[in-house]
């Protein structure tokens, strides 16, 4: 086997590493038998001297290869797998899955939790009483064939070694590099047999990626390894300059993706959902983007996308009532306090990061993880870049459990909210697609 300090010099020294290199340190990590202090150095040396092309390909396929993979033969539905890099208030997951579903589409979903500002679809469904996330590979399986969608935690056998590498990058502060970033979002994604990946990369305030051109060349990046693995991949780039949807929390969210899945929560959470849906029936079924997407809002308005959902949740052992009713069973946080904006005038600018970590100091996310969450607490903004506000007028609510923790929230929001007193555009839904 190649030498991991060898690999790791040569690096070090900006010389691009053949597969053999790459392979030694990503998988002699993951088996343990490359130390933390020559994988991190590695990682460093990456991070700085950057990866091509090549390279790039080769540590996500030793990656994919660390661990066992879900080719979900027995499905019989035309498959997508979707993936956002994070946000606030991003909750398209929990209505694309049964949007896609009730259209015939099967959406086999491997999710994350929460961590720092942004939140997790996981923790987001285990608000609703009894819904499991620790699914088998059979039972994940045959739900996706059965019910249309499953989402669920991936297994620990799954891309191992991008959780142990994940986590020296954390350490070492090696995290936003996009070769790093897109091998990991693309290992857990090659490792599942979907007929299309679908991306979405976040751009702006609330997400990792603060800019649009950082953004775009993390969708390129990510476009490019599914190129080089022969997998169809549609990659769009999307604004995070502001919370996506209103609800900022986890049963919160749940709430807000029941209304959207009624069809009386229109917005850009409902926009981009069918904006997604819509390309993903594009990509499989051969149908136009419009066509794609008035199929959606029939299966939302139709009642059929709610159905799913309510299947979804009580396939997965959740109470399938939250579907008629979500506060009969949501989680309540005893204290709700009204926001209101500090003056008058046009929303000009959001902090939508600053919004997210106000809501993860009520609870509702972590610092690191493994730390608990509070499944009822969080935030509600319902105003937007470009609407106007009256400070008399509450433009949402703080869900906390007591008024000093709802008193700290409300300040974080006012102070993360900017208004003018002239006209503002509201930013753009999606940016561009990379496929």
């Amino acid at each position: 086997m190649t030498d991991a300090r060898r690999a790791l010099a040569r690096k070090r020294d900006g010389h691009a590493l053949d597969e053999d290199e790459i392979r030694a340190i990503v998988l002699g990590y993951a088996r343990e038998q490359v130390p933390d202090y020559v994988a991190s150095a590695f990682l460093m040396a990456a991070f700085i001297r950057g990866l091509d092309t090549d390279e790039t390909v080769a540590m996500t396929r030793a990656m994919v290869d660390s661990g066992i993979t879900m080719p979900l033969e027995g499905v019989d539905r035309p498959k997508v797998d979707k993936h956002s890099t994070g946000g606030v208030a991003d909750g398209v997951t929990l209505v694309f899955a049964p949007v896609a579903a009730a259209l015939g589409l099967a959406v086999a979903k491997l999710s994350g939790r929460g961590l720092g500002h942004t939140g997790g679809t996981l923790d987001k469904l285990e608000s609703i009483p009894g819904f499991r996330t620790d699914l088998d590979a059979e039972t994940f399986e045959r739900q996706v064939n059965e019910v249309g969608c499953a989402i669920a935690a991936q297994s620990a056998d799954l891309v191992p070694a991008d959780g142990a590498l994940y986590a020296l990058r954390d350490a070492t502060e090696t995290v936003a590099s996009v070769p790093l970033i897109a091998a990991s979002v693309m290992s857990k994604k090659l490792a599942v047999g979907s007929d299309l990946i679908l991306l979405d990369v976040k751009a702006g305030s609330g997400a990792f990626m603060k800019t649009v051109e950082d953004a775009e060349a993390l969708a390129e990046a990510c476009a490019g390894l599914a190129r080089g693995w022969g997998r169809a991949c549609r990659v769009a780039v999307t604004d995070m300059a502001q919370p996506l949807g209103d609800a900022v929390g986890n049963a919160l969210d749940v709430a807000e993706a029941v209304e959207v899945l009624r069809g009386d929560r229109p917005g850009r959470l409902t926009d981009l959902t069918v904006e997604l849906v819509a390309a993903a029936q594009e990509s499989l079924l051969g149908i136009s983007r419009a066509e794609g997407a008035d199929r959606a809002r029939r299966a939302i308005e139709g009642g059929e996308a709610l159905e799913a959902f309510r299947r979804l949740v009580d396939a997965q052992g959740g109470d399938p009532r939250v579907a008629d009713d979500p506060w009969s069973v949501l989680p309540r946080a005893p204290v709700v306090t009204p926001l209101h904006p500090a003056r008058s005038g046009t929303l000009a600018a959001v902090d939508a990061e600053a919004i997210g970590r106000a809501a993860a100091g009520l609870g509702a996310g972590r610092a690191k993880k493994g730390d608990p969450i509070d499944p009822a607490v969080g935030i509600v903004l319902r105003a937007k870049i470009g609407d106007v506000l009256d400070r008399d007028e509450p433009v949402g609510e703080v869900h906390a459990r007591d008024a000093s923790a709802a008193a700290a929230a409300a300040e974080a929001v006012h102070d993360a909210l900017t208004t003018r007193d002239q006209r503002i555009e509201a930013p753009p839904l999606v940016y561009g697609w990379r496929e």
